[in-house]
């Protein structure tokens, strides 16, 4: 097959994602939607940077928006109305700020999935909290599960909670919500919470 047929014939072709840009569990979740051929746009604050460094930006498209200006808002409203899937990492309550939160854009596209990937969800007292993939493997537990009995426990060699808990498990969210779309025809909203989702693995170490 060539390179356009290949495409095509993968599980996600003409499935539409926006990827708002943010750190490395947003980047990896859209990648492995890309690479189940996905069209994946993502979209970069203003200015953009003229070397891209991103490992995880592979088979997607680029573009630049100020999501703080009107008519950037006013853009992204516009391209969601076409997509399948926005991937959001900011922290509670940055969308609804400008004007770009679940309860406006599903209202423009019943169909869309919103997924809300961050470090401690959308409810509770870290909700507004930053993060770092150290704080979350400590609250879940699966950091004193890392070396030996009665010494400190080691620092991961990659990004455990942000990859694993985060990009991953975010991934199959939206593959499941997009089957889920196929009986109901609407989208919905996913809220990927990195303590939340790298808990679940603590229970089998």
């Amino acid at each position: 097959l060539g390179a356009r047929q290949a495409a095509s014939a993968m599980a996600l072709s003409g499935v539409r994602v926006l990827e708002l840009a943010g750190l490395a569990p947003a980047p990896l979740c859209g990648m492995i939607l890309a690479d189940f051929g996905a069209r994946v746009v993502r979209v970069d604050r203003t200015p953009p940077s003229p070397v891209s460094t991103d490992t995880q930006g592979r088979g997607k498209r680029s573009l630049a928006l100020d999501l703080k200006r009107p008519p950037g808002a006013a853009a992204l409203r516009r391209l969601c109305c076409g997509a399948d899937v926005l991937i959001e990492p900011f922290r509670h309550g940055v969308m609804e700020k400008l004007g770009l939160g679940p309860e406006v854009l599903l209202q423009e596209n019943p169909r869309l999935i919103y997924a809300r990937l961050t470090g401690f969800g959308q409810t509770g007292k870290y909700a507004r909290s930053a993060g770092h993939d150290i704080n979350y493997l400590s609250l879940s537990g699966v950091l004193s599960k890392m070396g030996r009995k009665d010494e400190n426990p080691y620092a991961p060699l990659n990004l455990l909670a942000d990859f694993a808990g985060g990009g991953v498990m975010c991934a199959l969210g939206i593959v499941v919500a997009l089957y889920e779309r196929t009986k109901s025809g609407r989208g919905q909203i996913i809220d990927a919470s990195m303590v939340s989702l790298v808990s679940r693995k603590v229970g089998f170490l």
